[in-house]
């Protein structure tokens, strides 16, 4: 008997919990309906943080942003010191395409840097903080050397190739000099890629470019004196302005893309992580912080 009051306890919290969650996935549909329907014009703004390693969803996202009527313009907030070569380009060729259609911003935040200012050239036009590190108009490729270590340990490897250039960048050798001159020619014809495409964007001609785009670094402010931004200011200067070229009147609407769909076992577990680490893992290193996480 005494473990009946447990019993209903457990039986009332199942009940709750599956009420909620019932209107979880009942309004989860019209929630994502709402935010894409529109009364009036808005200016669309998509975000690229961090490492770019994939395209897929922001690519996407411009296309959704360029097919929908309500959104008359779109503002890119790029927050990315660069990544991959072929992600930055399809994002590229994205914003290349829908500047076709209509106005695309650009919003740096702290750092649009390499392949950040690749998917940043085309667009209409470019903001930036007086103090964003942009620029970095280069590549690069790196290859960690193992030899000495395993010669220390006493450990020795084999390889069996099919070409001569096959296993070049190994690790496990030393690096001949044709195989050098080989990923240079790579390096340099990914690198006149990307001047081509910063001379093509901001209208520069390309010698005036290459004066440049050897890998340094810049301030918003020392960019715009180079042409690579147009104006300095922040997030919502960039809206005004995507508005402006849009030929909305006063202070436009946003709308961001859709959140993705979380399946109802994602958004428990999510939420008692959450709950765990609230309880469990308080910390006191609140206020003001001066961090540099760059781990790229």
């Amino acid at each position: 008997m005494k473990k009946r009051p447990f019993a209903i306890a457990f039986v009332v919290f199942f009940v709750i919990f599956v009420f909620f969650a019932g209107i979880i996935l009942f309004m989860t549909p019209f929630q994502r309906k709402a935010q894409n329907f529109a009364l009036s014009d808005k200016v669309g703004v998509i975000e690229v943080l961090g490492a770019i390693t994939d395209s897929k969803s922001i690519v996407d996202q411009l296309i959704d942003f360029g097919q929908n009527n309500a959104v008359k313009a779109i503002v890119l907030r790029v927050d990315s010191p660069g990544g991959g070569v072929g992600p930055s380009q399809e994002i590229y060729d994205e914003v290349v395409r829908v500047t076709q259609l209509k106005p695309v911003v650009i919003s740096m935040g702290s750092v649009a840097a390499s392949g950040g200012y690749y998917i940043s050239a085309p667009a209409n036009r470019i903001f930036a903080n007086p103090g964003t590190i942009t620029g970095s108009i280069g590549v690069i490729m790196e290859f960690t050397n193992v030899i000495a270590l395993m010669d220390k340990v006493g450990l020795k490897t084999s390889v069996i190739k099919s070409g001569a250039h096959k296993d070049i960048g190994s690790a496990m050798r030393a690096m001949t000099e044709p195989e050098r001159l080989l990923l240079q020619s790579l390096i340099d014809d990914v690198h006149d890629q990307f001047v081509t495409a910063v001379s093509e964007g901001r209208q520069l001609d390309k010698q005036d470019v290459l004066t440049f785009a050897d890998g340094r670094i810049f301030t918003g402010r020392q960019a715009l004196s180079l042409g690579l931004v147009d104006e300095l200011g922040g997030l919502q200067a960039a809206i005004r302005s995507a508005g402006e070229l849009a030929g909305i009147e006063g202070t436009p609407d946003v709308l961001y893309p859709a959140e993705p769909e979380l399946k109802l076992i994602d958004y428990f577990i999510s939420r008692t992580a959450t709950e765990i680490e609230r309880v469990l893992l308080k910390s006191d290193s609140q206020g003001l912080q001066l961090l540099w996480s760059q781990t790229y």
